[in-house]
């Protein structure tokens, strides 16, 4: 991308479309879907009036007349009717929290960039199931949002999106003077639940010090949907050195040990507000 500095075009500091592309998984066999079911459609595991066959049983008052099954009935002399699942969205909204405190790292890569090749590959799962993939960006400026879609196309988008909101906020932090406080979360998330819909799948890749004062908006969020909050762990918080750092906030520096982060009692918070908080270790991201 045009003026991003040389030092920051380097595997671990820069998200590239060509790393974000190549974590889709390989292709498995064709399942069968029904024709009339429309992309991100899934069957639940309720009674419904979906496409596929759940049961063939006895009739029973107040059942569809259109259901009889005339083999069945025939068979045992019973009026028989078929039950079919409900069609549900398997809808994934990722979210990728690029702010000022996600760009930094101290092994391997940045945290925000481990933050982007998790959400790609957790689009690509949900492409695989056949469910449909939406992005919201979160950065310096307003929240960039990339609606739900299917197909390898919207994917190809999706990490077009992920590579280049990731240079730029990579630019901003380059040329902001000192150390800007960040955006709030909570505005975006409440945005979020306004476009994830009920029953939708919710990634937020974030940091551990990143949800100050989103309590209400991530309970929110949470509400009908299954939100994931993926908490990036560098190797400075779960296991740091036991020596003197040099620590800065961007104007001011000094020196000092760094003590592991507690995390059992933001993970146990978390869950109150109705949110699945997992770490996400140096390993397990790139």
């Amino acid at each position: 991308m045009g003026g991003l500095p040389a030092a920051l075009d380097a595997p671990g500091l820069r998200l590239t479309l060509t790393e974000l592309m190549a974590l889709r998984p390989p292709p498995r066999s064709p399942r069968q879907r029904p024709a009339s079911r429309r992309p991100g459609a899934i069957a639940a595991r309720v009674a419904g009036q979906g496409m596929d066959l759940r049961e063939i049983r006895a009739f029973a008052e107040g059942d569809d007349l259109r259901r009889v099954d005339p083999s069945a009935t025939a068979r045992t002399g019973q009026l028989h009717v078929r039950s079919f699942h409900e069609d549900r969205d398997d809808s994934t909204l990722l979210i990728a929290d690029f702010r000022g405190p996600l760009l930094w790292g101290t092994q391997g890569a940045l945290r925000s960039v481990r933050a982007g090749r998790l959400l790609a590959r957790l689009g690509w799962r949900a492409l695989a199931r056949g469910g449909s993939v939406g992005l919201m960006l979160l950065g310096r400026e307003a929240p960039l949002v990339l609606a739900p879609g299917g197909g390898s196309g919207q994917m190809h988008s999706v990490c077009t999106a992920l590579a280049r909101g990731h240079d730029l906020a990579l630019l901003a932090q380059a040329r902001a003077q000192g150390a800007a406080h960040p955006a709030d979360l909570a505005p975006a998330l409440l945005r979020a639940a306004r476009v994830a819909p009920m029953g939708a799948r919710v990634h937020l890749a974030t940091g551990i010090e990143a949800l100050t004062g989103a309590d209400a908006a991530l309970s929110r969020l949470a509400q009908g949907r299954r939100l994931q909050i993926h908490l990036l762990m560098d190797r400075a918080e779960a296991d740091p050195a036991p020596v003197a750092l040099a620590v800065s906030d961007g104007t001011h520096s000094r020196f000092g040990r760094l003590s592991p982060v507690a995390v059992q009692p933001l993970l146990a918070h978390l869950r109150g507000l109705g949110a699945h908080p997992e770490l996400v270790a140096p390993d397990d991201a790139g």
